[in-house]
């Protein structure tokens, strides 16, 4: 099967507005940022994002959110986005903040048919106990709260159940790709990526290298297409395009 599509634009043309989105990435590695700009161009709103973080300012999901296309964020952390912040603590954005692993282990089981798991991971805080705040309503108070999850120990520890997450599309980014779907990915952008493609009903990929298929060796990919519905082949200046977050220097 051919899953390979014309352009970004193309992949992404379907996504309505509030559609929930698995997207891959961690700061600015490996983002499937082509697949976001034409996202942004197609204009869908109100959208109900998962992903590790949101961009940074004017880069990666960044984009949409300073866009106000974003309606809600269930991700680890704010990062040094600005914009992220100002919506959440004025109220205009909803945010699920969890555990990083946890989010992981969230998006992996909702890819993987698992409703639910326990993990220790939150025991004795606000995350088991609920109270973090969701929604700020506009005077600084507490709109929406996250409520209490259920606990149960096992062998005398106590764990907290957490549910999978699957969305109704993904957005990801890999090294190399076939027309099949089956991807592989490169160093620090296989984070994410591979976790959010499994949680997506519709997972769209984009690759910087589109190969036939048969050309990538079964133990060389990391994700089977049949995770991946869409295949884009970028572009040599869109492949190339790995800005860095925070640039530091050494003498």
């Amino acid at each position: 099967m051919n899953k390979g599509r014309g352009s970004a634009a193309e992949a992404v043309a379907d996504i309505p507005d509030g559609a929930s989105l698995a997207v891959g990435g961690f700061g600015l590695s490996g983002v499937p940022a082509a697949l976001i700009e034409a996202l942004y161009a197609q204009r869908a709103t109100g959208l109900e994002v998962v992903s590790n973080n949101c961009g940074v300012d004017g880069r990666g999901l960044g984009v949409l959110l300073a866009a106000g296309r974003i309606a809600r964020v269930t991700g680890s952390y704010v990062g040094e986005n600005k914009e992220f912040a100002r919506q959440y603590l004025s109220g205009e954005l909803e945010v699920e903040l969890t555990p990083q692993g946890t989010l992981a282990e969230r998006l992996r089981a909702g890819g993987a048919g698992i409703p639910a798991f326990y993990t220790p991971a939150g025991v004795g805080t606000q995350v088991a106990r609920g109270g973090l705040p969701w929604r700020y309503a506009a005077d600084g108070t507490v709109a929406v709260a996250s409520p209490a999850k259920e606990t149960r120990d096992f062998a005398g520890r106590p764990y907290v159940l957490e549910h999978g997450i699957t969305t109704d599309f993904a957005l990801v980014r890999a090294w190399r790709g076939d027309r099949h779907g089956n991807l592989r990915f490169r160093r620090a952008a296989a984070n994410f990526n591979p976790l959010a493609a499994m949680a997506g009903r519709v997972t769209v990929a984009e690759v910087e290298e589109l190969v036939e298929p048969g050309e990538l060796a079964p133990d060389e990919i990391h994700l089977p297409g049949v995770y991946v519905q869409r295949v884009v082949a970028l572009t040599a200046a869109q492949a190339a395009d790995k800005p860095i977050e925070k640039r530091t220097v050494s003498t």
